[in-house]
């Protein structure tokens, strides 16, 4: 937890209603361990998509779909989200999601490995979305930097990793020494690139926004 758990409670309090199908999708996530971004995060994608107005998005994440649902819900009635997956069990849960909210011709599911199709993609992106595998962040972000549009927003999800990533690497258990190195990288790199202005916030698990100049 970044911030104080009954500030967090507040917060969410004042936060805007979801449809009834991602509070049915939200209930299935929590009851059965599937990640999905909290609910201070939802209300930032859901202020991104307002005051960005992105046309072109891209997700590198999808797990069963929630977020991507939200970001259709909110984005605007033209846009179109690519979202990328590799583990098999969750995409025909994400599938069946697409297709109970109406939303199979503006989501475009990728089956495989982020590493691999990030590669092949062509086009710009006005906003990326970045909701992985967090000790791959900082080897998607080649690719990543060459899809982002001009004036085009990063957002990369978890990355204060429960505070974890402001200690030193000596004291977070030894299995998760290699993911809080990358991820201190990952956060260097985006608030040191010449072609990026970055901000860390920290809401939900902690996430950066950086705007390509």
């Amino acid at each position: 937890m970044v911030i104080d758990e009954r500030m967090l409670t507040f917060i969410d309090s004042m936060n805007s209603a979801n449809t009834p199908l991602l509070d049915e999708i939200e209930t299935y996530a929590r009851a059965t361990d599937v990640p999905i971004i909290r609910r201070s995060m939802q209300q930032l994608m859901k202020f991104l998509m307002a005051t960005r107005r992105p046309r072109n998005i891209l997700e590198v994440g999808t797990a069963i779909g929630f977020s991507a649902l939200l970001m259709s819900e909110y984005a605007p009635a033209d846009s179109h989200i690519t979202t990328i997956e590799k583990y098999e069990k969750r995409i025909p849960v994400a599938r069946e999601n697409f297709r109970k909210a109406g939303r199979e011709e503006q989501i475009t599911l990728l089956e495989g490995d982020a590493a691999d199709i990030l590669k092949e993609l062509e086009g710009e992106y006005d906003l990326i979305f970045m909701d992985a595998a967090k000790g791959q962040y900082i080897h998607f972000m080649p690719q990543i930097l060459r899809l982002l549009a001009p004036d085009g927003m990063l957002v990369s999800d978890n990355v204060l990793q429960d505070g974890d990533v402001t200690e030193s690497r000596f004291a977070v258990t030894r299995r998760n020494r290699t993911i809080h190195s990358r991820m201190r990288d990952y956060l260097y790199e985006l608030t040191h690139h010449p072609q990026l202005e970055t901000v860390i916030l920290p809401v939900g698990d902690g996430v950066t926004l950086s705007v390509k100049k």
